[in-house]
């Protein structure tokens, strides 16, 4: 089912080894805090002074704090069910959104319990209080707004393992900053979102094979600068796939009965058309099924033939990530074209069995 959200944009603002971030124990600057959705800004100047003397040395400095000990349990079997329980979550969402299914997936892997806000696509009233206007946010403990998927699986990701540094404190290595998408329009970028803020001593722990960190990473951003870019055009690759798709979004989504009716036949419609714009767009082949077959296989090769996951014997963020790209097309015909020509089936499998055995939602 593809995903009525706006789609991530391809900014390239940081090539860095590792980020370097400064997380303070007393008050300091937060992001994205109140009702009001406010948001900490880095200035232009500034932004462009670090892009041009640092080039993308990003924000981190390794987070001063000992071994925690439950970091085994976060690479092994999914953490204890009271690991997040002293955080209250609420999840802004359009279901079908990919991005939304991200951040699913990995609070459902980790049995962290949350709350969901189903958003009106049309009106958006569930989150007009937000200056921040995409899907998803998650709202934690009612005060602290996180935006951006990445952003959000990353700092609570840091949070689970370094739960001395509050999420505020945590959300000061990931700053949001403007940029300018390949089109030059002006976008909202965040810094170090797929980077988990731990230092040496957890990293080692986090991530004992060689080059495992960086793997992750790569294929985390794989997930949102590719794999994503790949569903709309096979969702809704001919007017009857478009129309399958829209009334799956229409039946699971928020919509008002003519809300509805106009979104399965006007949306399917112009989906379709703007499915051969993005086929164009993104380089695709006229059959965009081979696409998307060769992304899957080529993940099922990076994790490769001996290993149940990217993480070993459990399921990492890239894991996460990917697992929750794909699930928003099950129940489609791409879905099941997928499954039956391509060698993701196993990997697949073994992940819903990992997400879907905890579950830790209410809508």
């Amino acid at each position: 089912m593809a995903a009525v959200c706006v789609g991530k944009v391809s900014v390239r603002l940081f090539r860095a080894a590792a980020p370097l971030c400064a997380l303070r124990s007393g008050a300091g600057r937060t992001y994205g805090t109140g009702p009001a959705g406010l948001r900490a800004r880095l200035p232009r100047g500034a932004l462009g002074c670090a892009l041009a003397l640092g080039g993308g040395l990003g924000l981190y400095r390794a987070l001063n704090s000992s071994s925690p000990p439950a970091l085994q349990s976060l690479r092994a079997e999914p953490p204890a069910p009271d690991i997040g329980a002293d955080l209250n979550l609420t999840l802004y969402q359009y279901k079908t959104c990919p991005f939304c299914s991200k951040v699913r997936a990995f609070l459902d892997y980790h049995r962290i319990p949350y709350e969901i806000v189903e958003v009106n696509p049309v009106m958006r009233q569930e989150i007009k209080w937000s200056t921040y206007r995409k899907v998803p946010i998650l709202m934690v403990n009612g005060t602290t707004q996180l935006n951006d998927s990445s952003v959000i699986i990353s700092a609570l990701m840091t949070y689970l393992i370094s739960k001395e540094k509050t999420i505020p404190q945590i959300l000061s290595c990931y700053p949001e900053m403007i940029a300018k998408n390949d089109s030059g329009k002006e976008v909202i970028e965040f810094g170090n979102k797929y980077w988990v803020m731990v230092n040496d001593a957890y990293c080692d722990q986090l991530y004992p094979k060689k080059d495992s960190r960086k793997e992750e990473i790569k294929w985390r951003k794989w997930a949102d600068d590719w794999l994503v870019h790949l569903i709309s055009p096979n969702v809704y690759r001919t007017p009857g796939e478009a129309l399958a798709s829209f009334d799956y979004i229409v039946r699971e989504g928020k919509f008002g009965t003519f809300e509805g009716f106009f979104a399965k036949y006007v949306g399917a419609a112009a989906m379709w058309i703007i499915s051969k714009r993005l086929k164009n767009k993104h380089n695709l082949q006229d059959d965009v099924r081979q696409d998307l077959y060769k992304a899957v296989n080529d993940w099922v090769a990076a994790v490769g033939k001996n290993n149940k996951f990217m993480g070993g014997e459990s399921p990492n963020l890239a894991d996460l990530a990917v697992f929750g790209v794909l699930r928003v097309m099950e129940g489609l015909e791409a879905f099941n074209d997928m499954m039956e020509n391509t060698k993701i089936k196993h990997w697949y499998r073994r992940m819903e069995k990992c997400v879907h055995h905890y579950p830790s939602h209410a809508e």
